[in-house]
């Protein structure tokens, strides 16, 4: 017989461990225990069953992996930990007996380093890896970057996280990888490609931030420390591969002026030649003074100076008919409601190129951290803004003559207040006064204004858009995410409603538009006491009417008779009118066909020629309607019937399918509405 096995030893209850036995296990704390799991990504885990697991038991309970545990008995942090725990008792006992300057000694000689490099090889075997999980690390360092320093947040953490943000933005700007970004509530969202790898990031608005109290910033503080010592570690090796020091100089005065980017400079590595030539053979040195120009190059293009083969580099790319940089081909469908093909991406070149040839400058209440990061990462290195944006522009001056565009987002003044103001142009040596920018009172001549949304979407459509639509005070075209693409039966912002309604919607539309306008004038005309130069009050004539006095009581009466019969007499002549009556709207389309053909007989008997009737516009739209309605309950009944030859389980399936597209309609269908009311109060207003 063979031994009796005992419950929760093998299966389920084996493979998993609850928190509370995992902590003994491991002779930490329940803080050290959640850090340490940050650190090696081991995470809690739900099984299948949690009654097996549990021997049971069905309370809320935290499980691991009992492998995940067993791996954690071997890391080297947890003497790390117990070191911690060690000294910071003797730091509180040293401060209990009073002993201030011992606890201080302890803290700064005895308190151990805890070093995060080992955990990184061990989590990312190769740099692609790495790169695959930046995208939480960047929005999490960019989010402690923007937030004020508080007892929970030492500054010391925000200005690391500026650091390595500004250290990794500088790569992108320099390898022209950025490729997408997209305005949206939560902030602005980047997408960049490096090494084959999409990465996106979150940067919050430049707004004060208050930091709620439910917020655990323990936890988010663990994430923070092991995201900086990964994004230094993946700064160094994009940096090293480019050929650039690492990490840049940065200027701390500059920085504290507000510099942003330009407190930090770059500066390529110098290449040593480490064999000595032989026989005069000099082609190792060559080569790493042609490596060695190409990083200069490419570190000078990163300066303010105006380089030639930035010209000559613009001048290679080809131009379209409009006069838009779009050199990549794009796929079209060939037919109505065939796929969307992907699009190719932009190139780096092509991205360093958009902007390369033109100077931009910022106004004052424009954000001007994300619009010099994107000018500068498509190619113009000529950025400036007032002084009182920060230091590190090309020019504060907003009348230089070498300004080809300046984003301005305010509105316009009204044209007479324009002409009330005169500005006056400063005098320069004798010659002829210069002239003055002050917007919004005054513009350049050959300047473009534009307003921010301009430079989003140059860089998510890949060409120059025409400046006209994005003027001061213009209405903006939808701003949409660059990442989702219209489906086949969504709502489309971009195309016109005549291409995406359905036949008949618009006929229903206006009827229904028509139906409410109507309703809504009788409203008004009972609420409203209209009074004009032509009529009388409304409301003095209904006290008129029920008002009775002395001798017209009897009047009014014989009045109301009369008209009573009148209209007594009128139905009847209705009722015996015959066929040509207004009734016959009232009746079905058999019913009308049918008197139509007893009208026809009726006129062929007497010798008459029955003189046909042009059909109205409203006849015209109830019969494109009735039309649209038939051919929409054909192709109901069709699918009925092709559903009914359906096994059970597929008609479930489709029945799910059917729901969602109905659901997708219906948004589609409000959006196209809401989208044609605007339309027609715009067209209204413009023929007023």
């Amino acid at each position: 017989m063979g031994r009796i096995k005992k419950k929760g030893t093998s299966g389920a209850a084996k493979n998993y461990i609850t928190r509370t036995r995992a902590v003994k296990k491991l002779q930490i704390s329940l803080p050290d225990f959640r850090r340490l799991c940050i650190f090696k990504g081991i995470y809690p885990r739900e099984p299948r069953n949690k009654k097996k697991v549990s021997k049971g038991s069905t309370a809320a309970t935290t499980f691991y992996y009992t492998k995940d545990i067993q791996y954690l008995l071997h890391e080297p942090l947890l003497a790390k930990f117990r070191e911690h725990k060690a000294v910071a008792k003797k730091i509180g006992r040293a401060l209990g007996r009073g002993e201030a300057g011992d606890a201080a000694r302890l803290e700064k000689n005895l308190m151990p380093k805890v070093k995060l490099d080992h955990i990184i090889k061990e989590r990312y075997p190769t740099f692609v890896d790495a790169l695959r999980d930046l995208d939480d690390a960047l929005s999490m360092l960019f989010l402690f970057a923007n937030l004020p320093s508080s007892e929970y947040i030492p500054a010391k953490t925000i200005a690391l996280c500026q650091r390595l943000c500004h250290e990794f933005e500088h790569y992108v700007i320099v390898s022209n990888s950025l490729r997408k970004s997209f305005l949206s509530i939560k902030g602005i969202y980047y997408q960049a490609t490096i090494q084959g790898q999409d990465i996106m990031w979150l940067v919050p608005y430049q707004f004060v931030q208050r930091t709620a109290g439910d917020i655990d910033f323990r936890i988010m503080g663990t994430f923070v420390e092991f995201y900086t010592t990964l994004l230094g570690f993946v700064n160094f090796r994009l940096y090293t591969s480019f050929g650039l020091v690492y990490p840049p100089k940065f200027n701390a005065k500059s920085d504290e002026e507000g510099g942003g980017l330009d407190a930090f400079q770059l500066e390529g590595r110098a290449i040593v030649n480490e064999g000595p030539a032989e026989n005069g053979d000099s082609t190792n040195a060559i080569a790493s003074a042609e490596a060695q120009a190409e990083v200069d190059k490419i570190i000078a293009t990163t300066g303010e100076e105006v380089e030639t083969e930035e010209e000559a580099s613009t001048a290679l790319v080809p131009v379209d008919e409009d006069g838009n940089t779009d050199a990549i081909d794009k796929f079209e469908a060939t037919a109505q409601g065939a796929d969307v093909l992907p699009q190719p991406q932009s190139s780096s070149a092509e991205a360093a190129s958009l902007f390369a040839p033109f100077t931009f400058y910022l106004s004052r209440e424009t954000p001007r951290a994300p619009l010099e990061f994107l000018i500068k990462a498509f190619g113009s290195k000529r950025v400036g803004w007032d002084s009182t944006l920060g230091d590190g522009a090309f020019t504060t001056n907003e009348s230089d003559p070498s300004i080809t565009h300046q984003i301005v987002d305010r509105p316009t003044l009204p044209t007479v207040s324009q002409h009330e103001v005169s500005v006056e142009p400063e005098a320069t040596n004798g010659d002829a006064p210069a002239p003055k920018a002050q917007w919004p009172r005054s513009t350049m001549p050959g300047r473009t204004y534009v307003q921010p949304q301009w430079v989003w979407d140059c860089i998510n459509q890949g060409k120059l858009l025409r400046p006209d639509l994005y003027a001061p005070g213009a209405e903006l075209p939808p701003h949409l995410s660059p990442w989702v693409k219209p489906k086949k039966g969504e709502y489309d912002p971009n195309l016109p409603l005549e291409a995406q309604e359905p036949e008949g919607e618009a006929d229903i539309f206006s009827e229904e538009e028509e139906e409410v306008d109507v309703d809504g004038e009788d409203s008004d005309m009972e609420e409203a006491p209209a009074v004009n130069g032509t009529g009388a009050n409304v409301d003095a004539l209904v006290d008129r009417e029920s008002s009775v006095e002395a001798g017209e009581g009897m009047d009014v009466a014989e009045l109301d008779d009369e008209s009573e019969d009148e209209e007594d007499e009128d139905e009847i002549a209705d009722d015996w009118e015959g066929f040509d009556s207004d009734a016959e709207s009232d009746v079905s389309e058999g019913e009308a066909e049918r008197r139509q053909h007893q009208r026809e007989l009726e006129a062929e008997a007497a010798g008459i020629q029955l003189e046909s009737k042009a059909p109205s516009t409203k006849e015209k739209k109830a019969k494109l309607r009735k039309d649209a309605e038939k051919k929409r309950k054909r192709e109901e009944e069709e699918r009925e019937r092709l559903k009914m030859m359906l096994p059970q389980r597929k008609r479930k399936l489709l029945k799910r399918i059917e729901f969602g597209t109905d659901k997708r309609d219906k948004e589609a269908e409000t959006l196209r509405k809401k989208r044609r009311r605007i339309e027609n109060a715009k067209q209204a207003a413009e023929a007023i």
